[in-house]
């Protein structure tokens, strides 16, 4: 395999120079240049990608900092921003902060992750305050995707999850129903997402303009997976006086939610309406009606926010204003009137 080493001895010039000469800086001469050229054509030499970004400065490489690797928003936005970064000549290193002990501080405290990316990407990942300044004080290019954690000159790309979860239940709300649960994310989880909360306020909100005060009896929260939905609908089941609609602050909660009322001999939506929020790969499957949420357009945004100040080398304003995208109201077999309307 042909080296620098090669070329340089054939050129008779150092390896430095071939290095500035291949990578057309200014401080070689052209007669230089050319005599590199002609040596690295003829040991049909080429240069290492990597190894040039490196020696300009950079990595060529994007963090992505995420909760877990599981959830449908995680990967919904991770495949759409690496499509955009992978165009533009850039890798996505991807790291799981949940579930390791002290991955977190290990990653964030020791410094080493602007000696291994060019920029940052946390998607869905809220953060303590300490790991905020932290944050913060890595001076790398970032953006935020998801409701929950502001880093001081970042970018955000996100949803008003208080507007979903109104929209959600105005739409109960509108088919007749008065009794609505309200399934949510376990907010005591180790990445307990803020968007859970935000929507349940949306719920609440909707609730109290109809003229309705939010019953705590109609209200649960568990991991936010289908396997909690499950759970949360047998909690609902087991108090008495079940709701005749749920209102879940995610996809996979309905989707478990759906699942446990079938499981108690439930009819969905004969009996019990369910509608989430995102939109899910298999929500179309479930028959569920959503709030859908352009995740796909969320990473696209995200990765185009970074390759600007990758191609300047600067940092964004250092307030720079989040970018709000609307959601819409998917409708489908889940929801319809309660039997008693």
């Amino acid at each position: 395999m042909t080296t620098i080493d090669d070329v340089a001895r054939l050129a008779g010039v150092s390896t430095a120079t071939v290095s500035r000469a291949l990578r057309g800086l200014p401080t070689v001469s052209e007669t230089t240049r050319m005599r590199v050229l002609l040596a690295a054509e003829q040991l049909d030499y080429t240069v290492s990608p990597s190894a040039s970004r490196l020696a300009g400065g950079r990595t060529g490489t994007i963090a992505a900092l995420v909760p877990r690797l599981t959830p449908w928003f995680v990967g919904a936005v991770l495949d759409a921003a690496e499509e955009v970064l992978h165009a533009a000549g850039y890798d996505l290193l991807l790291h799981n902060l949940g579930g390791r002990g002290h991955a977190r501080s290990r990653l964030l405290h020791r410094s080493t992750l602007p000696k291994r990316v060019d920029a940052a990407m946390l998607v869905g990942t809220p953060m303590r305050a300490d790991d905020l300044a932290t944050i913060a004080g890595l001076a790398l290019p970032g953006v935020t995707v998801g409701a929950g954690t502001v880093v001081p000159g970042w970018p955000s790309i996100r949803i008003d999850d208080r507007a979903a979860g109104r929209t959600a239940t105005e739409h109960l709300l509108r088919l007749g129903h008065r009794r609505i649960a309200c399934v949510r994310g376990d907010p005591a989880d180790e990445f307990a997402h803020p968007a859970h909360q935000e929507r349940q306020h949306g719920y609440r909100e909707a609730l109290e303009s109809a003229g309705i005060a939010p019953d705590p009896r109609l209200g649960a929260e568990v991991p936010a997976d289908a396997e909690g939905g499950r759970t949360a609908t047998a909690r609902l089941i087991a108090r008495g006086d079940p709701p005749t609609a749920v209102f879940a602050t995610c996809d996979e909660l309905a989707m478990g939610v759906c699942s446990g009322l079938r499981l108690a001999g439930l009819r969905v939506p004969e009996q019990v309406s369910v509608i989430g929020v995102d939109d899910h790969d298999l929500s179309a499957a479930f028959g569920l009606s959503t709030v859908a949420q352009p995740a796909a357009e969320q990473g696209r945004l995200a990765a185009g926010t970074l390759l600007g100040p990758l191609a300047e080398r600067t940092r964004a304003e250092p307030e720079p204003a989040p970018v709000v995208l609307p959601t819409r109201l998917v409708l489908r077999e889940s929801t319809a009137p309660p039997e008693t309307a």
